[in-house]
């Protein structure tokens, strides 16, 4: 096998003997990081028309899920134990409404030791979440799926979902 052997992934989380651990970047390089991130919001074709229509009773609900997004991407590790604090130097949300959805666009960069996945997922999650809350007067039925598309930076290089 030797050569034709793929290497196996390492759970960096976990120390020897299975603890959660804060992984040490100390001696990592900083490098420019990228990340973007795709929610897929599935809503009723009532609650599509009236949010593209901007007739919503919450108000500017496109706006909020944008500043929404990019305050959780500043915020990641508060929010998930492991992850480091990252100086964001971009946090981008896009919405656009397409075929009965909404689908939102978050994308995060840094210049820093470790990578930006988490803040573009918690941005791109955040966002769905916010349009959730001000449309569910109109929709409960509403539900999202979130997927990292594509990375950039860092040891690993640069990585893109296959469609």
């Amino acid at each position: 096998m030797g050569d034709t052997k793929k290497k196996r992934a390492t759970l960096t989380h976990l120390t020897r003997d299975g603890r959660a651990h804060m992984v040490d970047v100390g001696e990592k390089a900083i490098t420019s990081r990228r990340a973007v991130a795709r929610a897929r919001v599935k809503m009723s074709k009532e609650t599509f028309t009236r949010l593209a229509a901007g007739e919503t009773p919450k108000g500017d609900v496109l706006a909020s899920a944008r500043i929404a997004g990019i305050q959780a991407a500043k915020r990641t590790s508060e929010l998930i134990p492991l992850c480091h604090a990252v100086a964001l130097t971009r946090v981008e949300i896009a919405i656009s409404l397409e075929r009965g959805q909404a689908i939102i666009d978050a994308t995060a960069e840094a210049r820093d030791r470790t990578g930006v996945e988490m803040e573009a997922l918690v941005a791109a999650s955040t966002a769905a979440l916010t349009l959730y809350d001000m449309l569910k007067a109109i929709d409960r039925a509403m539900s999202f799926e979130v997927s990292l598309l594509e990375k950039e930076g860092g040891r690993s290089g640069r990585w893109k979902r296959r469609p």
